[in-house]
């Protein structure tokens, strides 16, 4: 079974959200990450770069297929996590730590939309 943290929010495209302050902290889930078998490469936006929540904004690319990463809120891309271009594989050994861009939210609310660790649980078992 996929391990879910408590204390994240969770889009049903799959992306977590750890919220810190107005940022959000934005990666993919252990269920998706296991799905997708071994990453072999991260495609992410560039720093200052727009993102809309429900719109992509990079991709995850493995052996097995490509998946589109869709944004769970808008806002302004604050960093990306650069360890990811040289080593991908980092998503699949540790989901969580290895988070994708942090965000600058422009709309908090969007949170709203968003499921807790027991509704994505259940969405995902």
């Amino acid at each position: 079974m996929s391990k879910v943290i408590e204390g994240l929010l969770y889009s049903e495209s799959h992306e977590w959200v750890k919220v810190e302050g107005n940022i959000a902290v934005i990666g993919v889930s252990d269920f998706a990450q296991s799905e997708m078998g071994d990453i072999t490469y991260v495609d992410m936006p560039d720093v200052d770069d727009e993102v809309t929540k429900g719109e992509d904004f990079g991709a995850l690319e493995s052996v097995k297929a490509s998946s589109e990463l869709y944004s769970p809120v808008s806002g302004t891309v604050v960093e990306v996590n650069e360890e990811l271009e040289d080593a991908p594989e980092k998503v699949n050994e540790d989901a969580y730590e290895n988070w994708i861009i942090k965000v600058e939210m422009s709309d908090e609310t969007e949170l709203e939309g968003l499921m807790d660790a027991a509704a994505y649980a259940e969405m995902t078992k």
